[in-house]
């Protein structure tokens, strides 16, 4: 009934090179887990509303993102950078104040913060192994970062909850976070085609009650740890271009690149201001009374953390665009034009270099915050960037850089996107 894959990252792996990552570096992974956490990334019983899945927004075919600047997410309609804002009482009532993250490598040994904010990360001072946005109410058993984040857009509202009047799953986020697991496990529980498959994927499950919120989101990280899995790039091979191998030397050197996009995944995985133009409905706190996004802060509460972001790992980035926390840049050079001089580059930035679906009831509010000049004053002064000047050769150079970290398999996905899920909703739009 059930048949084994195998994924490249189990072969056994030469010592990598220094900055260069290997199969030896990720985890193996139960390839039943991972069939089974296919069919629930791409299923839409997890949604509240049961209309859009994990795969709306990460999907194959914008290779883990979404193509956006700002998701689309709870109401809409299609997926990826085809997915539209709904109509009547079911459309969007607010974009996604985030560009959907891109997944690959998201299983590497190295990864230790998740979210543009910081807000997931491991920690026991809440008994559970992660410090996370569901503090002592995170089960326990989970098996890494990506399970734990799996649980998070499920209860979010505008992301894949609804609202709280709309079902049960956004009433109980309404009153507890955890409250709302239990009734989507037993929903998937319910579904003909879950069961068995759990059944023969984790050893501790003998029946159908035995299922838990853990084991589902556990599934889901052995499919999006191995499926986004990814080490072949030209860097790794040793086989840059002439203009990749000088982009490498300027992103190493003169142009300060790799102070921040660092190690094997080119992230410290720290949080640094650098000024990305500001739009969109912001994630907002309850007590901010405009829509701006304070980034780090939001999470610790430290006035020197304002306004910063995770540095973004860099493998495959040529396929992940748009770029920055909220996609403000749809290419390479732009996003690199921008680190390199961030206030000339905000005095040049326009709004339609956003990749923003139009949506009608929400444009005139969509870069209302830029008219906040105190606000943008805040902005400007956080950033932490020296200007670097260069010629539009180095400029394209770094660029090639930058595509050389493409895997020369990164389109040859392990098991990409199934064509039914056993709850027979539509996987695709």
């Amino acid at each position: 009934m059930f048949k084994h894959i195998a994924f490249s990252l189990f072969l056994t792996a030469s010592p990598a090179l220094a900055g260069q990552i290997t199969a030896a570096d990720f985890p193996p992974v139960n390839p039943l887990k991972a069939e089974l956490g296919q069919l629930l990334f791409y299923d839409k019983i997890l949604s509240g509303n049961r209309n859009i899945s994990c795969g709306s927004c990460h999907s194959h075919e914008q290779h883990s993102g979404d193509g956006l600047s700002l998701g689309i997410g709870e109401g809409g309609t299609g997926s990826g950078a085809k997915r539209t804002a709904g109509e009547g009482a079911n459309r969007i009532h607010k974009r996604i104040p985030r560009n959907a993250p891109a997944l690959w490598n998201l299983a590497h040994k190295d990864m230790t913060v998740f979210f543009h904010d910081g807000r997931l990360t491991k920690s026991e001072i809440f008994g559970n192994g992660f410090k996370s946005p569901a503090e002592e109410h995170l089960p326990q058993g989970l098996d890494n970062l990506i399970a734990a984040q799996a649980l998070f857009p499920i209860t979010a509202q505008h992301e894949m909850a609804g609202n709280p009047k709309e079902n049960e799953v956004a009433g109980a986020v309404h009153d507890r976070i955890d409250n709302a697991w239990p009734i989507i496990t037993a929903r998937i529980t319910a579904i003909e085609g879950y069961n068995d498959r759990f059944i023969a994927a984790f050893d501790h499950i003998e029946r159908s009650a035995d299922i838990t919120i853990v084991d589902v989101a556990n599934a889901m990280s052995a499919f999006i740890g191995s499926e986004w899995a990814n080490y072949d790039s030209p860097y790794d091979l040793g086989t840059l271009t002439p203009a990749a191998q000088r982009g490498q030397e300027l992103f190493m050197g003169k142009g300060n690149c790799s102070s921040c996009h660092s190690g094997a995944l080119f992230s410290d995985q720290s949080f640094h201001a650098i000024g990305l133009p500001s739009f969109g409905p912001g994630r907002t706190r309850a007590f901010d009374p405009i829509p701006r996004d304070v980034g780090h802060m939001g999470e610790t509460d430290a006035l020197e953390d304002a306004y910063k972001f995770r540095t973004p790992a860099l493998r495959n980035v040529a396929l992940t665009g748009p770029y920055g926390h909220n996609g403000a840049y749809d290419t390479l050079e732009g996003i690199v034009r921008h680190h390199l001089d961030p206030l000339m580059a905000l005095d040049y930035w326009t709004p339609e270099t956003a990749k923003l679906p139009k949506v009608e009831w929400l444009q005139n509010a969509d870069f209302i915050l830029q008219q906040d000049s105190r606000e943008m004053a805040r902005q400007r002064n956080a950033i932490s960037i020296t200007p670097v000047a260069m010629t539009d050769q180095e400029v394209a150079d770094i660029v090639a850089f930058l595509n050389g970290l493409t895997g020369t398999t990164a389109l040859e996905r392990p098991l990409g996107r199934p064509e039914t899920v056993p709850s027979r909703l539509p996987v695709q739009d």
